[in-house]
């Protein structure tokens, strides 16, 4: 069975990875050279990720309080939440995308806007750091928060210093998702802000314009200091006890 399942996992692992290094590894380095100069290449990518990064702080200062009141306690209209977080994940980005234009469009200046960008990754991105919350805080002993309580502890202060402490593997890596997946965003973005570009939205546009050969590089930068990023704040993450 061991071989079976190593053969199984061979396979899943080959279908992952390999789309991705042939991307990399196919392009020249004269190529890349050229491309991290593109002054247009850099803002986008800088632009996508500081927009996803004040989205995850976003839902990190409103999603916790939600992932720990549906975590710890039972209430009516516990599974209708639950499944209104999970909605996101099942609809189509560009539907996601009208949905947020017409719902917000009248009250903010949202199109062709950073804060319009922002909607965007937090609607389609926000349950992968509620749920990854949500679980972190189901594993921590709840004896530890009575414990804190009974020394005279405050129910914010058990939270802030008990609760999330032991939960933060979870939360972390909750937060990593919801800023990977808001970094590759592209339907719901595009429907709002075709400009300023992010990098999934250059890319297309760059595809759509002149094709392969001057999409494929902004792709593989994007991706490599994706992985950078994420693999570093993983390696930190993992090594703090």
């Amino acid at each position: 069975m061991k071989k079976i399942f190593f053969i199984l996992s061979m396979i899943i692992i080959s279908f992952l990875s390999l789309p991705i290094l042939k991307l990399i590894f196919n392009i020249p380095i004269s190529t890349y050279l050229e491309t991290i100069k593109d002054k247009e290449v850099i803002s986008s990518i800088i632009l996508t990720m500081k927009v996803s990064f004040f989205a995850v702080l976003f839902i990190l200062l409103t999603g916790l309080p939600l992932a720990y009141l549906i975590a710890r306690y039972e209430f009516k209209g516990k599974s209708l939440i639950e499944s209104i977080i999970d909605i996101p994940t099942m609809i189509p980005h560009t539907a996601a995308g009208i949905a947020l234009l017409f719902t917000f469009g009248k009250i903010f200046p949202i199109i062709d806007t950073t804060f319009g960008i922002m909607l965007a990754m937090m609607f389609l991105s926000a349950p992968y750091l509620i749920n990854s919350a949500k679980e972190g805080f189901r594993k921590v002993d709840i004896k530890l928060e009575n414990s804190a309580r009974i020394l005279g502890a405050n129910p914010f202060w058990t939270f802030l210093k008990i609760t999330i402490p032991n939960a933060r593997k979870d939360i972390v890596n909750g937060m990593l998702l919801m800023w990977a997946r808001g970094l590759g965003e592209f339907g719901a973005v595009v429907i709002i802000a075709y400009h300023p570009m992010v990098a999934p939205v250059l890319i297309y546009d760059r595809y759509t314009s002149f094709g392969l050969k001057y999409s494929a590089p902004v792709a593989a930068v994007m991706i490599i200091v994706s992985i950078f990023i994420f693999l570093i704040i993983r390696k930190i993450n993992n090594s703090i006890k």
